[in-house]
C-alpha cells in the first residue's frame, strides 16, 4: 500500500478541478478513501493508518492459529518459589544486607549453635495463637524463628527483614562485616547470659571462644609477664603472606620493645627493652580466622582492599602453634568460606561456602540462590574472577591437593575434627514444636499463596481462550464488502481489544467528529471501516458510542477543505502578481502597513492552515474563523519592536483605533492589490489614501516634543549649577577633612547617579525630584553611621556636597531631612584634638541592631558564593591578580561606561533601587582607593568605571554553600571541582587553617564572598583509593545507633 501521505493527497487531487459549490457523493467518498482497497495478511507488513479499509498488523496475529496458553498470563508459576528437594533454604537481600545473610547462613549451619538456641526459653512463641502473625522481640527469638524456618520452610528463600530491623541496620548501607560479626555476637552472649538454662548462659564462649597470653620478658632482669586474654576470632595480617600458615606464624612471632616502646618493668622500676610475643593456650570447637583484607591506609585516610592471593588448606592442624602440648584435639576440617566479591573496600558483594555438617556436601549461598557444589568439593569459582586495577594481572597460584586458594575469601571457619560417630542425637538439630508450629503456619500460608497464584493463571488461561475464540470468530466478520453497508470503528480501541494485557473499554468515537457532529475528514487515519454486522457485535457486547456509519461522512467539511486547497493553489499566483505591482507608485490607493506588505503571504497562509483546522474539535467550537469572518483583527499588536506583525495591517493602527503618524511605515499601494489582499483579509482594517492620521497621536507627538525641550532646558540648568559634582571634579572626602569649611553635607549616592543618568540624556530618563534622606536614617529619625564606619567602606552608601552646592540642590529638589557632618577643632596649650558630629544624631540603638543583623547573615547564608584559590608552594597559581579570560559578559559590560536605559516605569524618586551603591570608580592605588570614602566614593581614572564584584582569577573557582554543611562536605565538592581528594586538602583563609571537617561553615568563620586558599598535598598513586574517596559522601559511622551498639 502507498505511503500515508500519498493517500491523504490522492484523496484530494479532484479539487483541481471541481469546485465546492459543484461536490457530489462520490467526491466525498474520495475524501473519506472509502473505496482504496483493502490490504491483505502476507502481503501488508503493518498497518496502513492512511486506509481506512487496511485491517491488517492491529494486533491480529498473536490470535490467529494455535496459541500456547502461557501467553495468557504474566504469572511466574508459584512452585518456582518452592524449595528444591535437598537445597537450602535462602535469604532475601533487602539492598545491602548481603552481609547479613552471608553470617546467619554460617550460623544456621553450626549444629550445636543451632541446637542449643531452639532451647532457649521462649514463652511468646509457645502461647502464640496461630489465627495472628508471629512476631518475636529479642535477638534470640528471631534467631530462633529464623532458623527454624530455614530448617523446615517450603519457601525457597524466607525474608529476615524482622531481624535486620530489630538490630536497626540500614538496609541501603553497606556495612563492615567483620564489624557485624563481632558485634553481633558481643550481643548474643549478653542476651544469653540472661537464660535460666546454665548450658545456654556460656554458650557463645563454649563455641567460639580461645584463650592465649601476652608474654612480656625484660631483657635487662629477665622477668616474664603473663596478661591472659580471651578471643572469638584470630585476626590475621595477610599483607606479604602466601598462605595461612605465614599468617598465623606472624601473628604468633615475637615483637621488640625498645625506644620509645619501651616495657616499664616492675623489677627494675624504670623503662627497659623487652620482646613480646602471643602464646596460644586453648582453642575453640569453631575457629574463625578473619584475613585483614580490608585495612586502613594511611597515606589516603581511607580503607582499602587487599586482593592478595592467600592459600588455606582443607584440613588445619593447629598443635605446632600452642605454646603447651595439650590433650586436646587440634585438628580442624574447614568448614565455610566468606567472600567479598569487588576492588573497593566500599563496595562489592558478600557470598559465603559452606560445608553441610550432616553430609559433606558444599554449598554456595547468594542471598536468595543456592547452589550445590558437585561432588564434596570446595569449588570457588567465579569468586575469583575480579577486575584488577593495576597495570599487571596476578596469576592465580598453584594450589596443592587439599588447598584452595582466594584472593577474596575475608573470613574463614574451622571447625574441630570429630571422630565419625553413629550417634544421631550429635548430628541431627529437630526444631522444637512450639517452633515447628510457627513454621507450618507460615508454610500454611505459602501453600494458600501457591494455590490462590495457581487459581489466577487459571482465570488468565480461561479468559484468554474465551478472547481467543471471540477474535477468530469476530476478525473475519471486520472487512467491509463493497456495496453492503458499513460502519467505523477506532483504530485504537482495535488495537486493544486485540491486546490481551488491557481491559476492554467501551468504544468512544466522540474525538472523530467535526464541529458538524459528523465523522472529520482529517480523522481517517486513526479509525476503520468495518462491516455493519462485525459492528452490531462489537457494540452489542462493549457499548460506547456515537456510531458512525455512511451518513456520517460531513459534506460541509469536505467543501470548506475543497475551498481552502484551491486557494492554497491561487496563492502562489497572486503573491508573484502583488509583489510585481507593489513596485509601482499610485498616486491614489490604500494605505499598508510596510510590515503587513512584507509577511502578507505567510499571513495569509497561516490563516488558510488554520482555516484548515477550523472544524477538527468533536464539540462543535471551531478553531477560529475563515476567511470571510477573520476573527484575529480584534486582537492586540504584540511585539511592536519586531519587524513582522502577525495580523494584517494592523501595524499601522495607532492606540486611538485611528491610522499611525509614523508615516515610514506604511506604504501607498494601488486599488487593485489591495483587492487581492482584500480577498484573503477581508476583515483587514481599512485606510484610502485621504484618511488623514490619528489627530490625539498628533497632539501627544508635539506635547513629547515640549516635553523633551523643556527637559532639556532643566538639565543644563542643573549641570551649570553643579558643574563640579556631575563632572566628579574637587570633590570632598573624610580621611583629609577639607580647609575653609566645618561641615559637610550628606546625600545618597544613589540619588547622584540618577541625577547624572537625566543630565547625560534628559530625554529619555525622567528627572530627580526628591533626594530621599531617609534612605539613611532610621525610624526614628536618626543618622545610621558614624565617622569611624563611614571612612572604613561604609561610604560607599553616600556622596558627599559642599555647602554651596547644597543651597542649590535644597532649590532644586524636595529635600525631606538634611543630614549634616561637623567638624569641630579643639585646641588646647597642650594638644589639639578634631572631633566630628553628625545633624540628625547617630541613633545607636538602630546602628547596633543593624551590625547585629549585618554579623548574623555573615554566620547563616544559604546559597552564598565562595571563592576556592588553588595554590601551589604558597605562591598563587594566579600572577599578578590576573583575571581570567573567560570573565563573564555582565562584568565587561559594567567595565563600560553606563548608558542610561529607557525605562518609563522607574520611579524617577529613586524609592526601591540601590544599584547605585554597588558601583565604584577606583584608583591605581589601594591608597588613593581609601581616600575615596567621600561625597560619591569615586575618582576620576581614565574615565572607565570599574566593577567592584569579585574577579576570579586562574586557578580559582566559586562554589555555592551553605553556612549549616560541614567542612567534610565543601571538601567533597572542592574534590569534584579540582579533583584533589579530601584528605590531600589544606584549607585557609587569611592564613588560619580550617581543619576540624566536622564542624560548619559558619562556625568556622566562611562567610560568603570570601576566598579559601587550598593547597594540594602530593596526589596519591592508589587509583582504586581514589575511587574509593569519590564514594565516601560522608563520614563513617558504621553501627552507630544500631541495636548492635545497644543504642
Amino acid at each position: 500500500m502507498a505511503p500515508r501521505v500519498k493517500l491523504e493527497k490522492a484523496a484530494w487531487l479532484w479539487v483541481e478541478s471541481v469546485k465546492p459549490e459543484d461536490i457530489k457523493q462520490e467526491h466525498i467518498e474520495l475524501a473519506y478513501r472509502i473505496n482504496i482497497p483493502a490490504c491483505k495478511r502476507g502481503i501488508c507488513r503493518r498497518n496502513c493508518k492512511g486506509n481506512p479499509n487496511c485491517l491488517v498488523g492491529i494486533g491480529e496475529q498473536v490470535w490467529l492459529g494455535e496459541i500456547d496458553e502461557n501467553t495468557f498470563h504474566n504469572i511466574d508459576d508459584p512452585n518456582s518459589e518452592r524449595r528444591e528437594k535437598n537445597i537450602f533454604v535462602g535469604l532475601t537481600n533487602l539492598g545491602a544486607t548481603c552481609y547479613v545473610n552471608t553470617f546467619l547462613q554460617v550460623w544456621f549451619h553450626n549444629l550445636e549453635l543451632r541446637r542449643s538456641l531452639y532451647k532457649c526459653q521462649n514463652s511468646r512463641a509457645q502461647e502464640h495463637n496461630i489465627d495472628s502473625d508471629y512476631e518475636p522481640q529479642s535477638i534470640c527469638e528471631h534467631l530462633q524463628y529464623l532458623f527454624a524456618l530455614l530448617q523446615n520452610s517450603n519457601r525457597k528463600y524466607i525474608d529476615p527483614s524482622g531481624l535486620v530491623k530489630a538490630l536497626g541496620l540500614d538496609t541501603g548501607q553497606q556495612q563492615d562485616a567483620q564489624e557485624f560479626s563481632n558485634l553481633f555476637l558481643s550481643l548474643l552472649e549478653e542476651t544469653l547470659s540472661k537464660e535460666k538454662n546454665p548450658n545456654l548462659q556460656n554458650l557463645i564462649q563454649q563455641q567460639f571462644c580461645g584463650q592465649f597470653f601476652y608474654v612480656t620478658i625484660c631483657n635487662q632482669c629477665g622477668r616474664s609477664s603473663t596478661l591472659p586474654s580471651r578471643f572469638y576470632e584470630l585476626e590475621l595480617n595477610i599483607q606479604g603472606h602466601k598462605n595461612l600458615t605465614e599468617c598465623i606464624t606472624e601473628f604468633l612471632k615475637e615483637e621488640k620493645l625498645d625506644g620509645e616502646n619501651r616495657y616499664f618493668c616492675e623489677n627494675c622500676q624504670s623503662k627497659q627493652n623487652a620482646t613480646r610475643r602471643i602464646r596460644l593456650h586453648s582453642l575453640p570447637p569453631t575457629l574463625n580466622l578473619q584475613l585483614m583484607r580490608f585495612v586502613f591506609d594511611r597515606q589516603t585516610g581511607l580503607k582499602k582492599k587487599l586482593n592478595t592471593f592467600i592459600n588455606f588448606p582443607e584440613q588445619l592442624d593447629m598443635e605446632p602453634f600452642l605454646e603447651r602440648k595439650l590433650d586436646q584435639k587440634c585438628v580442624y576440617e574447614l568448614s565455610a568460606v566468606l567472600i567479598h566479591r569487588g576492588i573497593s573496600a566500599y563496595s562489592g558483594h558478600y557470598i559465603a561456602h559452606v560445608k553441610d555438617a550432616l553430609t559433606g556436601d558444599w554449598y554456595k549461598f547468594n542471598d536468595e540462590e543456592i547452589e550445590k557444589m558437585e561432588g564434596k568439593k570446595l569449588q570457588l569459582g567465579i569468586e575469583e574472577d575480579i577486575a584488577e586495577t593495576g597495570k599487571t594481572q596476578s596469576r592465580k597460584p598453584k594450589c596443592s591437593k587439599g588447598y584452595h586458594c582466594s584472593r577474596n575469601a575475608y573470613m574463614l571457619v574451622y571447625k574441630l575434627q570429630e571422630e565419625e560417630s553413629s550417634d544421631s542425637l550429635r548430628t541431627n538439630v529437630e526444631v522444637p514444636s512450639f517452633l515447628q508450629k510457627l513454621v507450618d503456619q507460615d508454610n500454611h500460608k505459602f501453600e494458600e499463596w501457591c494455590m490462590e497464584m495457581a487459581n489466577m493463571r487459571k482465570l488468565s488461561v480461561d479468559k484468554g481462550r474465551a478472547k481467543h475464540e471471540e477474535v477468530k470468530e469476530l476478525y473475519d466478520l471486520l472487512p467491509a464488502k463493497d456495496g453492503e453497508p458499513y460502519e467505523f470503528i477506532p483504530l485504537d480501541w482495535l488495537k486493544k481489544w486485540l491486546d490481551d494485557s488491557t481491559a476492554t473499554k467501551e468504544i468512544d468515537s466522540s474525538i472523530f467528529l467535526c464541529s458538524h457532529g459528523k465523522l472529520h475528514p482529517d480523522k481517517m487515519g486513526e479509525i476503520k471501516r468495518v462491516s455493519l454486522q462485525a459492528a452490531k457485535l462489537l457494540y452489542e457486547r462493549y457499548g460506547g458510542g456515537p456510531r458512525l456509519d455512511g451518513s456520517s461522512l460531513c459534506r460541509d467539511c469536505v467543501s470548506e477543505r475543497c475551498r481552502v486547497l484551491r486557494l492554497k493553489k491561487q496563492l502562489d499566483e497572486d503573491y508573484k502578481e502583488i509583489s510585481n505591482l507593489v513596485k509601482r507608485m499610485p498616486s491614489e490607493g490604500y494605505w499598508v502597513g510596510k510590515a503587513s506588505l512584507r509577511s502578507w503571504r505567510q499571513l495569509a497562509l497561516e490563516q488558510l492552515e488554520e482555516d484548515d483546522d477550523e472544524s477538527r474539535h468533536s464539540n462543535g467550537q471551531t478553531n477560529g474563523q475563515g476567511p470571510h469572518t477573520n476573527n484575529k483583527f480584534g486582537l492586540d499588536v504584540s511585539g511592536g519592536a519586531e519587524d513582522e506583525t502577525e495580523t494584517f495591517n494592523e501595524d499601522i493602527i495607532c492606540n486611538h483605533g485611528g491610522l499611525s503618524i509614523l508615516e515610514a511605515e506604511r506604504k501607498l499601494v494601488s486599488t487593485e492589490v489591495w483587492t487581492k489582499l482584500r480577498e484573503y483579509f477581508p476583515k483587514a482594517p481599512e485606510f484610502p489614501h485621504i484618511q488623514e492620521p490619528c489627530r490625539q497621536c498628533l497632539t501627544l507627538e508635539q506635547e513629547e516634543k515640549d516635553n523633551e525641550a523643556v527637559s532639556k532646558m532643566m538639565a543644563l540648568d542643573q549641570k551649570n549649577q553643579l558643574l563640579n559634582l556631575f563632572h566628579e571634579k574637587n570633590r570632598p572626602t573624610l580621611i583629609k577633612w577639607p580647609q575653609g569649611t566645618d561641615r559637610l553635607y550628606i546625600v545618597p549616592l544613589f540619588f547622584v547617579e540618577e541625577w547624572r543618568k537625566f543630565i547625560r540624556r534628559p530625554t529619555k530618563s525622567s528627572p530627580v525630584s526628591n533626594v530621599g534622606n531617609s534612605l539613611l536614617l532610621c525610624p526614628h529619625g536618626g543618622f545610621m553611621f558614624t565617622y569611624d564606619s563611614l571612612i572604613n567602606g561604609e561610604a560607599q552608601h553616600i556622596a558627599l556636597l559642599w555647602p554651596n552646592e547644597w543651597e542649590v540642590i535644597s532649590r532644586l529638589f524636595i529635600v525631606d531631612k538634611p543630614i549634616v557632618i561637623h567638624c569641630v577643632r579643639q585646641t588646647t596649650p597642650d594638644s589639639s584634638t578634631t572631633l566630628y558630629t553628625t545633624q540628625p544624631d547617630l541613633c545607636w540603638e538602630c546602628r547596633e541592631s543593624f551590625l547585629f543583623q549585618q554579623q548574623r547573615d555573615l554566620r547563616e547564608y544559604t546559597q552564598a558564593t565562595v571563592y576556592i584559590r588553588k595554590v601551589i608552594e604558597d605562591k598563587m597559581t594566579a600572577k599578578d591578580g590576573t583575571p581570567e579570560l573567560n570573565a563573564c559578559s555582565s562584568e565587561a559590560e559594567e567595565e563600560r561606561e553606563e548608558l542610561p536605559k529607557v525605562d518609563g516605569d522607574k520611579d524617577p524618586d529613586f524609592s526601591q533601587s540601590q544599584d547605585g551603591a554597588k558601583r565604584m570608580k577606583l584608583n591605581d592605588s589601594c591608597e588613593a582607593s581609601a581616600a575615596t570614602t567621600s561625597g560619591t566614593s569615586m575618582i576620576k581614572s581614565g574615565g572607565i568605571r570599574r566593577s567592584t564584584r569579585h574577579r576570579k582569577l586562574r586557578g580559582e573557582k566559586a562554589l555555592i554553600v551553605s553556612a549549616n554543611q560541614t567542612l567534610k562536605e565543601l571538601k567533597i565538592q572542592i574534590m569534584h571541582a579540582f579533583s584533589v581528594a579530601p584528605f590531600d586538602q589544606n584549607l585557609s583563609i587569611d592564613g588560619k587553617g580550617l581543619t576540624d571537617d566536622s564542624a560548619t561553615l559558619g562556625s568556622l568563620g566562611v562567610i560568603p564572598e570570601c576566598i579559601i586558599c587550598l593547597k594540594a598535598d602530593e596526589p596519591v598513586t592508589d587509583y582504586a583509593a581514589m575511587d574509593d574517596a569519590y564514594q565516601v559522601r560522608m563520614p563513617e559511622e558504621g553501627f552507630k545507633g544500631t541495636g548492635l551498639l545497644g543504642h
